[in-house]
């Protein structure tokens, strides 16, 4: 069963409440509570894939900052804990498979979720791409195929795997998941063990001119730039609210399992990036990019090539969960009815599995044929709509103790409001030094968002674009 909420302005009045979506046929078939801390760290944790991030993401990171990677990632898991307290708490107030914009509906009105949803939806449609296309880079010791052709094979594969039901998908994405902690582990201490490199590398970061080789101290404006990168790099503990609807007691459950991925994402992740910048032979090595060559260079081809077959198992494993986490936006999207109504019905299926499962090919597919096109921009955009998405959760946030939210029942972070709008005002910085393009991009998709609300979601709000929340038996 579930409650449909249509928000009043924040700190008005109580929510009405109507009772839908039975099954019976008004509405999608309600999603199975099946998992707990354990299943969802397991699955949250493969979705930020911290290896993946390792070696997909942080090596064209090096080619922009340099030595000054690990640092750009320490201050970004920083500001990540303010994230994670903000979604924590908006995640046990307003549990709900739609994530943020369910969050930013519940408390700042409709329009504001829609918008949420549309930069939402950019990162749900092009980070498994991207992630997906590094997969051939690290089966290069044992076959060579081409970089287009395995992304889109993942993604299919990706796609297959998220049709099956939750719990076993869990376990399975557990097993992996062990595999490529394990396979960072191993790069963490032959980086530590085989340390070329001066611990003032880190703390004085230089880049390296490929053309002059020189290299020149990176300036703060850099660092900042780089941040959106960063950030991207430890996206994904943040998605452990897709699963609120399928989590037992979410109001517990949700806090906890965000605030243990970042924890163990963060160390999987930048222990070993440390390590890497201490152990390469030469900041030009960094700057390549080429990380199987530098754990062949240190304990030779064959350790080479089980980190590369642990990371092409991470990656897959990556694309399965993120497949299933971002069905879930989708699926929550037509319950929500942000659609013609053949197409709600369509995203609402739910298989035997318990699995949406017209919204599960609605991620996988497009995601596969994304492994077609060239992706650099997209990166960039990816980037904006990470930090854009994290501030409108901070702005979210200071109205989560307004009105009649302020006695219900949530998690409540340390330090309100002060994080949140410390996070706001970095994440504005932020912005304001990305790329001209991604961000005019990101403008462009916004403005279509805003014109398909006022034309088609605005004059039929009665019907249309109507938040609601799973009951969480809690």
């Amino acid at each position: 069963m579930a409650v449909e909420t249509t928000p009043p302005p924040p700190g008005t009045s109580t929510p009405t409440a109507v009772t839908t979506l039975d099954g019976s046929g008004a509405g999608p078939a309600p999603l199975k509570r099946s998992i707990g801390v354990l299943g969802g760290t397991l699955l949250t944790l493969s979705c930020l894939t911290p290896a993946s991030s390792l070696f997909v993401i942080v090596p064209d990171m090096f080619l922009d900052l340099g030595s000054g990677v690990s640092l750009a990632l320490i201050v970004a898991a920083v500001l990540c804990v303010g994230v994670a307290f903000c979604y924590s708490e908006l995640g046990t107030l307003v549990p709900s498979a739609g994530g943020e914009y369910a969050m930013v509906g519940t408390l700042m009105g409709r329009f504001m979720a829609w918008l949420v949803f549309v930069i939402a939806t950019i990162v749900v449609m092009v980070v498994p791409p991207i992630i997906a296309l590094g997969t051939a880079d690290y089966l290069t010791s044992i076959v060579t195929i081409d970089k287009m052709w395995a992304g889109a094979a993942v993604m299919i594969l990706a796609t297959v795997m998220g049709l099956l039901d939750l719990r076993a998908n869990a376990w399975v994405t557990g097993i992996f998941l062990a595999l490529e902690v394990i396979a960072a582990g191993v790069v963490a201490f032959l980086g530590f063990a085989n340390s070329n490199q001066p611990f003032s590398t880190l703390v004085k970061p230089e880049i390296v001119d490929a053309a002059t080789h020189t290299s020149d101290p990176i300036t703060m404006g850099v660092l900042i730039a780089g941040m959106a990168g960063a950030l991207f790099a430890l996206q994904g503990f943040s998605t452990a609210v897709y699963l609120a609807e399928e989590m037992e007691n979410p109001r517990r459950t949700v806090s906890r399992t965000v605030l243990w991925t970042l924890g163990l994402g963060g160390l999987v992740l930048i222990v070993p990036t440390v390590a890497i910048s201490l152990g390469a032979p030469s900041q030009e090595a960094l700057a390549e990019g080429d990380f199987l060559s530098i754990v062949e260079g240190w304990a030779g081809h064959g350790t080479a090539t089980f980190v590369g077959l642990c990371v092409a198992l991470a990656i897959i494993n990556a694309g399965v969960v993120m497949v299933i986490q971002n069905s879930r936006v989708v699926y929550a999207s037509a319950r929500d009815r942000a659609w013609p109504e053949p197409v709600n019905r369509a995203f609402g299926k739910v298989n035997r599995f318990g699995s949406p499962w017209i919204s599960t090919l609605v991620v996988g597919v497009p995601g596969a044929l994304l492994c077609f096109v060239t992706l650099d921009t997209l990166e960039d955009v990816t980037g904006v709509a990470v930090a854009a998405l994290y501030l409108v959760v901070a702005i979210a946030a200071l109205y989560a103790r307004r009105g009649v939210h302020k006695s219900a029942q949530a998690w409540r972070m340390p330090l309100w409001p002060v994080i949140p709008i410390l996070l706001i005002a970095f994440m504005v910085y932020v912005l304001t030094k990305q790329e001209p393009k991604a961000l005019l991009i990101s403008g462009g998709v916004l403005v279509v968002a805003a014109l398909y609300w006022l034309l088609y979601l605005r004059p039929r709000q009665d019907t249309r674009w109507k938040i609601q929340l799973m009951a969480d038996d809690s």
